[in-house]
């Protein structure tokens, strides 16, 4: 399903619950009742989102990840050899493509809202040799934080992308214990994953997963090797859920792959939405022949929506 603009992921708020717009020259902040959000406009990331005083984006370490919810184009996941090939040419390629780390423009704020924009230069186009627009929109709701992309082909050939977001949650967010913590996906999901190779590579060999029908127990042992990969899922949503009622649902649209990952002695789960993943082994081919991407024609534009929603802890 492609999200228009009108997408209920993206619903707009009464005016009356605006608050004040603020912006510098590196952030824009978002506020609208007691929620708050920071947006880098390096990479078009959310550094931080609160509401009611819960922080719930996990504070960046260097030394553990240094980042806190990158967005992942044109490309996702690891390339073989660290480089993509396109019409017989090769051209460098880093995990997750480059949008993170380059600086966005704001196009238009509101005091609960962001668009946040990028459009390919010489500096793309020696790594990605396509011409395309990229608009990264932000809402801020009482609860809820939404995230919309919008990828545009202005070239004049097919255009092959996939993207994603990677926003890594506190773990744990309401007290309790890592193990207190659970995933609860809308349906019932294949009980397990494709195995990574040590270069990031996808594995035909599959691992199996302690899937309890819709419900994966969490603890840290499970992301001790590498993520949990659930591709092509049922689910469209799901919930992170913690001690006392407290959750962090996660509802997206045209984002068919779900990713969670983290690593050895972090306190923060990483909910991923992907459209594509990381090269299979042995894949040495076009970069429009991995299976994984996404062909957008000449002058299209495709969508994909991800809303995250929080549920308070229930206190009698």
């Amino acid at each position: 399903m492609t999200a228009a603009a009108g997408s209920p992921l993206l619903a707009p708020l009464a005016p009356r619950r605006l608050a004040e717009k603020r912006f510098s020259m590196d952030v824009i902040e978002l506020s609208v009742g007691s929620a708050r959000a920071t947006i880098a406009l390096r990479g078009a990331e959310a550094m931080r989102w609160s509401v009611g005083g819960t922080p719930l984006l996990w504070d960046k370490d260097p030394a553990i990840w240094d980042a806190t919810s990158p967005l992942l184009f044109p490309l996702v996941g690891w390339t073989h050899d660290a480089k993509i090939r396109v019409e017989g040419k090769s051209y460098p390629a880093e995990v997750h493509g480059f949008a993170s780390r380059m600086c966005f423009s704001p196009s238009t704020t509101s005091a609960q809202r962001a668009r946040l924009t990028l459009s390919s230069s010489a500096e793309t186009l020696a790594v990605y040799p396509f011409d395309f627009w990229l608009g990264v929109n932000y809402a801020l709701f009482d609860t809820a934080l939404a995230v919309g992309l919008t990828v545009k082909n202005r070239d004049a050939r097919p255009m092959p992308y996939a993207c994603g977001l990677h926003p890594g949650f506190h773990w744990p967010f309401a007290g309790g214990t890592a193990g207190d913590y659970a995933i609860m996906f809308a349906a019932e999901e294949q009980p397990f994953a494709p195995k990574i190779s040590p270069q990031g590579l996808f594995c035909a060999e599959q691992r199996a997963l302690p899937l309890q029908g819709r419900r994966l127990p969490l603890s840290p042992e499970l992301f001790s090797a590498e993520a949990l990969c659930f591709l092509n899922t049922r689910s469209r949503s799901l919930s992170f859920e913690g001690p006392e009622g407290a959750a962090i649902k996660v509802e997206t649209s045209n984002f068919p792959h779900v990713a969670l990952w983290s690593k050895p002695g972090a306190r923060f789960l990483s909910i991923e939405s992907w459209t594509g993943y990381g090269d299979p082994e042995g894949f040495c081919g076009e970069l429009a022949e991995k299976p994984s991407m996404r062909i957008l024609q000449p002058g299209a534009v495709a969508h994909h929506v991800a809303r995250y929603s929080w549920r308070a802890p229930q206190t009698a």
